[in-house]
């Protein structure tokens, strides 16, 4: 990886998904044939890129049906690469990219910048997004899905958390939050209770897909190739949130 620079280059000619090594990943549908993340800044802020958004863009992937000619944003989405992968792949109306760091925030820009040429007719733009509700209140209830892969691991953000997706999520028609997450010990039980407590609905899924669910358990029977995998802090379960 570059010391400096944060691109991510989407090839859309190619039909497979080769993001940065994930252990997770299949080939599938998109390449990413570039990705350069600021690794001293990584190693200040403890940022990166995480299995489970990795997770949440092939997922994306996979069910192109749920976002296209939707309304989407992407929470806590570090440097964007599922928000990416949503805006290329899936035909959606609009992809908003959030953060809470500014300087996250530029990054994700820049990546958005390095691929506009493969977002087609979708509008993509980047947000400074912190889960306060009052923060949000010029877009609440406007998207028909928000994502976000592990946001649940800070239990101090929880009812933000919550709260916030109440607020964005589309109150006329269908609108769903998709949210991966491992367990984390009782953070993930944690979070629902808020989710529960802001007078939302939600589902977990343990196994979503054959093939993700198939590395898992070679993982967890002791494979080499990620030799500390702990499924409480390494799996993501999926998390369908609804009005």
């Amino acid at each position: 990886m570059a010391e400096i620079g944060c691109i991510i280059r989407i090839d859309s000619s190619d039909l497979a998904f080769a993001s940065h090594p994930c252990a997770f990943q299949k080939k599938l549908l998109v390449e990413l044939s570039e990705i350069f993340f600021p690794t001293k800044f990584l190693k200040l802020l403890k940022l990166g890129q995480w299995p489970s958004e990795d997770v949440l863009a092939y997922y994306a992937m996979l069910h192109l049906g749920s976002f296209r000619s939707k309304r989407v944003i992407e929470l806590g989405s570090g440097y964007g690469l599922a928000g990416l992968v949503i805006a290329m792949a899936t035909e959606a109306s609009e992809v908003v990219i959030s953060d809470g760091n500014p300087q996250v925030v530029d990054y994700i820009q820049c990546n958005i910048d390095a691929n506009s040429a493969s977002l087609g007719s979708t509008k993509v733009k980047s947000m400074i997004l912190h889960w306060d509700q009052y923060e949000v209140s010029d877009i609440s209830g406007t998207f028909d899905v928000i994502v976000a892969s592990d946001c649940t691991f800070f239990k101090e953000f929880h009812k933000g958390l919550a709260r916030t997706i109440r607020c964005l999520l589309k109150e006329d028609g269908p609108s769903e939050a998709i949210l991966f997450s491992p367990k984390r010990g009782d953070s993930l039980d944690k979070f629902l209770v808020e989710v529960k407590n802001s007078g939302l609905h939600f589902t977990i899924t343990e196994t979503y897909d054959t093939e993700i669910w198939r590395r898992h358990k070679k993982f967890a029977n002791g494979d080499p190739s990620w030799p500390n995998y702990d499924s409480d802090h390494c799996y993501p379960l999926l998390v369908s949130i609804t009005r």
